[in-house]
């Protein structure tokens, strides 16, 4: 007999399977904003003229194969896909597109960037994700679609166009990834038509939320909220999605493996942006961070990738909690360096030790669990997962 064909929602697990399971990603910013260094709204926020900004597009000479670095570096982190911008806000496209003169083929680079990436990506084992903007300040139908309809004609068959190219031109794409959707309605940009197409052209494909349809997966950005389905945190790095040299303040890598619990935590994914110079060099210290967490990683991996079942806990000022079934995994970020407790904990714990190491000893009176025999010195200084079975 034929195979049943799947539901709705079966596709839809069957298709998330891959990104329930990947937990860590990096987002990449690109573009001619990048040349200015002052975030990726720069060209809105100065009220840069149109015609000064697009001069950018013959400046911009990015340095050779950046994306196998990024690539390269992504893995090293334990980052299992990427999500990279095929075009901005800015309007300019980092691929090769019949419908607008306005991309690096054609202008300043005179590469296909996109494919590029997906290249390095696909060299390293990586999934792909496309960000594309649905807004646009370069198209001159950009803000009058919204009040003319042979403008919104035009501009709607130019975005779906567009993805329609990046969805058969690149191979396999596992990740469509929209951005805001001023200034039209769900029916304005006629968006479960363009999802329809996206799924005919790329059966495999995940889309988010952002073209105001619910999508596959929720998007919070700049912060960790746990959904009731599939979500993923896009979070900065450094405050700027674009190219910020001046005075940054990166996140540490204590603060990036937080976030990775939490995420972890909520059963959701952490979306870590990078925003590459315009040469396409990701600014120090972010490699160095990247690597120690995946360093990080690569010993206490499974208190992260496959710990995401739900458990209700109090805040403690020493660490958090994963759980997979009967093991949980305490994160201990301020260590000790002597015996303490965990309150709360409405179960019978019958082992404790440090993740990969020493077994602890378990004293438990009611909700309270009293870890003895800590080790003086945090075995790792960034974090320390405690088993408890």
């Amino acid at each position: 007999m034929p195979a049943k064909p799947l539901t709705e929602e079966q596709d839809r697990e069957r298709r998330l399977a891959w990104f329930r399971r990947a937990r860590f990603g990096m987002f990449i910013h690109w573009g001619l904003y990048s040349q200015l260094g002052r975030h990726e709204w720069v060209m809105n926020r100065e009220r840069i003229p149109l015609a000064e900004y697009e001069q950018l597009a013959d400046t911009w000479k990015p340095g050779p194969w950046p994306a196998r670095k990024w690539a390269k570096l992504a893995k090293a982190a334990g980052q299992r896909y990427l999500v990279m911008t095929t075009k901005h806000h800015e309007g300019f496209c980092l691929f090769n597109s019949e419908l607008t003169d306005y991309n690096a083929v054609k202008r300043g680079p005179k590469r296909d960037l996109v494919a590029e990436y997906v290249e390095a990506c696909h060299a390293e084992g990586l999934k792909v994700g496309f960000y594309y903007s649905l807004m646009d300040w370069h198209h001159p139908d950009g803000a009058q679609c919204k009040v003319n309809e042979k403008a919104r004609r035009r501009f709607v068959d130019f975005i779906h166009g567009q993805i329609a190219e990046l969805c058969t031109n690149y191979g396999k794409i596992d990740i469509m990834w929209y951005d805001v959707s001023w200034p039209l309605d769900a029916a304005g940009w006629e968006s479960e038509k363009m999802n329809a197409m996206v799924y005919k052209l790329q059966p495999d494909i995940i889309i988010n939320n952002r073209n105001q349809l619910p999508g596959d997966f929720g998007t919070p950005e700049e912060h960790i909220v746990a959904e009731t389905r599939a979500w993923e945190a896009c979070m900065t790095f450094n405050g700027s999605w674009g190219y910020g040299p001046i005075e940054p303040e990166y996140r540490t890598p204590r603060q990036v493996l937080g976030m990775l619990r939490q995420v972890a935590a909520g059963g959701g994914n952490l979306l870590l942006n990078c925003g590459p110079s315009p040469e396409g060099i990701i600014p120090s210290p972010q490699p160095k961070i990247l690597k120690q967490v995946g360093e990080w990683l690569g010993k206490y991996g499974e208190s992260i990738y496959d710990a995401t079942d739900p458990m209700q806990q109090e805040w403690s000022f020493l660490g958090a909690f994963t759980r997979k079934g009967d093991t949980l995994y305490y994160h201990v970020n301020r260590w000790p360096g002597q015996d303490f407790s965990i309150g709360g904990l409405h179960c019978t714990i019958e082992s404790a030790k440090i993740m990969g190491g020493k077994k602890l000893k378990v004293v438990q009176e009611k909700d309270r669990v009293l870890l003895k025999g800590i080790p003086a010195e945090a075995p790792d200084p960034l974090c320390t997962p405690i088993e408890l079975k």
